[in-house]
């Protein structure tokens, strides 16, 4: 159940923001980093991937931060993308910075994860 808009945001709820907030900008600076590297770093389903997954975790942190009664199902589809980014940036294997992507890619599919099972507990 979303928190009541006003309401004491509760410690789940909390890091679940601030994962998909971390995500969002280290997608985006990521993304910037690719345009540079080119070659496969902007293979357009990879670059594409790296785009939607940060546009999709600010767009989820901003319904949880207002409460909305679709925070669960942003967040089931928020995990899905954030692994799908994640499973993306790892096939560079030896690219620390891909690789930092994917480690924060897979703790927000994680804690968004973690955001579903908390709201269908309370349920």
């Amino acid at each position: 159940m979303p928190h009541a808009p006003g309401a004491e945001i509760d410690q789940t709820t909390r890091m679940c923001i601030d994962d998909t907030l971390s995500c969002h900008n280290v997608c985006l600076e990521t993304s910037m980093y690719c345009l540079q590297q080119g070659g496969k770093h902007t293979e357009p389903n990879h670059y594409r991937l790296m785009l939607d997954c940060g546009e999709l975790c600010e767009t989820t942190a901003n319904h949880m931060l207002r409460g909305s009664i679709l925070d669960a199902r942003l967040c089931e589809v928020c995990a899905e993308m954030c692994e799908k980014c994640a499973e993306s940036c790892e096939q560079f294997r030896d690219d620390s910075r891909m690789l930092a992507c994917a480690e924060i890619c897979h703790r927000c599919a994680e804690s968004c994860r973690r955001m579903v099972g908390k709201t269908k507990a309370a349920a």
